[in-house]
């Protein structure tokens, strides 16, 4: 394939030692070659960096200090990771999660074939150790109003979008607002222009260093966070004079925050 256009590789890390050679090794196997890989680490304990800096090929980025919130750290390492590369199209990755090796001149190949999309999501196969479970594209991937978000190592974005997203943040609104959504209701609701690869390219693994770990299904923290994502969709609508409505989700969630 060719393989003019560079690609960038944004891995973020947090405690995640013991699946960063997985992870990196997915990347440094990929069929397509043109692309570079930019580690950020977000102040582990555990011994990441030295297992990260064995690989000379990769750009590897210390965070000094870590906020207390999940979220924002997972902002500003995306944020951090984009000014320091240089690809025209940019992969995102948690450092707990890998590619097959043909994902990236996969998502490359659309790019090149469709020089007006704005961003590809792949379809993930939920990795529980000897459990696999691959999702379809069938199960309503950014479909709604209330979109199921596809875990964020299965986005990739042109640049330049990419970089509009990153200015658009203020690290004073919206703590639990993680990267995934955000970009999932750009691509809908401002773009329109983005594609859903009918293809499993990423294994995704729940971990308890995940981000999302601490919303666990209906507990508060899920009701909570899920009344601040209808508060960021009325946000963003209203900058940018999309038409909002409450609908029954938005209710029922306002619902159940006033009783838990």
């Amino acid at each position: 394939m060719n393989n003019k256009i560079k690609v960038s590789i944004l891995i973020a890390n947090y405690n995640n030692k013991d699946f960063i050679n997985k992870c990196i090794k997915s990347l440094l196997n990929q069929t397509y070659k043109n692309l570079e890989i930019i580690f950020h680490d977000d102040y582990s304990k555990d011994g990441s960096i030295k297992i990260a800096s064995k690989y000379k090929k990769i750009k590897i980025i210390k965070n000094k200090i870590r906020d207390q919130n999940g979220s924002f750290n997972q902002l500003k390492a995306c944020e951090r990771a984009f000014k320091k590369s240089s690809g025209e199209i940019i992969f995102l990755l948690d450092s707990d999660d890998h590619f097959k090796k043909n994902k990236v001149s996969q998502v490359v190949k659309n790019f090149t074939k469709n020089k007006k999309l704005q961003g590809i999501y792949d379809l993930p196969i939920f990795d529980y150790g000897k459990k696999k479970i691959k999702i379809n594209k069938k199960d309503k991937l950014i479909s709604t109003y209330w979109p199921y978000i596809p875990p964020q190592s299965c986005i990739s974005i042109r640049r330049k979008y990419f970089k509009k997203i990153i200015n658009s943040i203020n690290f004073k609104k919206f703590p639990n607002i993680w990267m995934d959504f955000r970009i999932a209701i750009y691509l809908k609701y401002i773009s329109k222009n983005y594609f859903i690869l009918d293809n499993n390219l990423t294994y995704y693994r729940q971990s308890s260093n995940n981000v999302s770990s601490n919303f666990s299904f209906l507990s508060p923290s899920w009701w909570k966070r899920r009344m601040e994502a209808h508060e960021y969709i009325k946000f963003f609508f209203l900058k940018n004079k999309i038409n909002y409505k409450k609908n029954y989700d938005y209710y029922l969630t306002l619902i159940m925050n006033k009783f838990i």
